[in-house]
């Protein structure tokens, strides 16, 4: 068993504290959930303690190979979870209006759009994806933390490219984000028909996360016309008695609904040239819980 004193563990403290921002935004970016990306971190956290440190020669890299390796395993568990999801699935919203806390040289694989898209690849795509675009590491260290050699991670991030950068659309700046999303709002609020379809893109898909948990559709709204008849239908009473407060969240413009103290909603949208292609409206209590935490506080 190894011993250890107060110094070597404040040490180990504050190593760990260091480059903590960094393995959360590895495992946020891989799991698109907040609390399981906290659960993971502490969990290095507790194997940091407990390892043989003086035999460690790099443990910035250490930590993120940890952290990486226990988020594959978790992404692997969670695709099997989401199976019995009820409705559609959204990632959990970070905030990133103060401090980002995610670690990040660059926002990349933050955004909801890109970390929809990153569900669809393998676990290892994911990691080798998140590690290259976000975090810039040389392939060489990205293959001796996923234990393959390096055209395989070459192989990785090459295939994971081509599907994220496929399907994704090029975004508004953020000055138009804001727009849109202000213009959106105060239509849904109003249930101004033609002022919403003038919004959205032909192909837009709204998508509610509650996991039966909150009263969410279950499926997704598709087309600028049903979508903007689903945000009319319920406009006199969604808007009743709540409070609204702008934020970001994941580095773009957010809207938090506040009703009896509490975060009902949070409510963001992905824009390209044609208008807004996505609403993601987060109702499932579960993942509000960190945002309701920080308003408490």
């Amino acid at each position: 068993m190894i011993s250890v004193s107060d110094d070597d563990l404040e040490q180990a403290a504050a190593v760990f504290n260091e480059v903590r921002p960094r393995l959360f935004g590895i495992a946020y970016r891989m799991l698109g959930s907040a609390s399981e990306a906290e659960d993971i971190v502490q969990d290095v956290w507790l194997r940091w303690q407990l390892a043989d440190r003086s035999v460690v020669l790099n443990p910035a890299a250490y930590l993120a190979t940890a952290t990486t390796r226990l988020a594959i395993n978790a992404t692997q568990s969670a695709r099997v979870r989401r199976e019995a999801y009820i409705g559609p699935w959204l990632p959990e919203p970070v905030d990133t209006s103060a401090d980002p806390y995610l670690g990040a040289e660059r926002g990349e694989a933050l955004e909801f759009a890109v970390l929809l898209l990153m569900e669809r690849l393998s676990p290892n795509e994911r990691a080798a994806y998140v590690l290259r675009e976000a975090f810039d590491y040389p392939y060489s260290q990205i293959a001796d933390i996923l234990q393959l050699n390096e055209p395989a991670v070459r192989q990785l991030v090459s295939r994971a490219r081509k599907h994220v950068d496929g399907e994704r659309r090029i975004a508004v700046d953020a000055a138009e984000q804001q727009r849109l999303l202000t213009a959106f709002v105060n239509a849904a609020k109003s249930g101004d028909l033609l002022e919403l379809e003038g919004l959205f893109a032909p192909d837009v898909t709204s998508v509610s996360d509650g996991n039966g948990k909150a009263r969410a559709s279950k499926f997704p709204v598709v087309g600028s016309e049903r979508v903007a008849k689903f945000f009319r239908s319920f406009h006199t009473r969604f808007w009743v008695g709540v409070e609204t407060v702008w934020t970001q969240m994941n580095g773009g413009p957010a809207l938090i609904v506040i009703a009896d103290g509490n975060i009902r909603n949070i409510i963001t949208v992905s824009a390209s040239a044609e208008g807004i292609y996505r609403v993601n409206v987060q109702m499932n209590p579960d993942k509000l819980q960190r945002a309701n935490a920080a308003l408490a506080r």
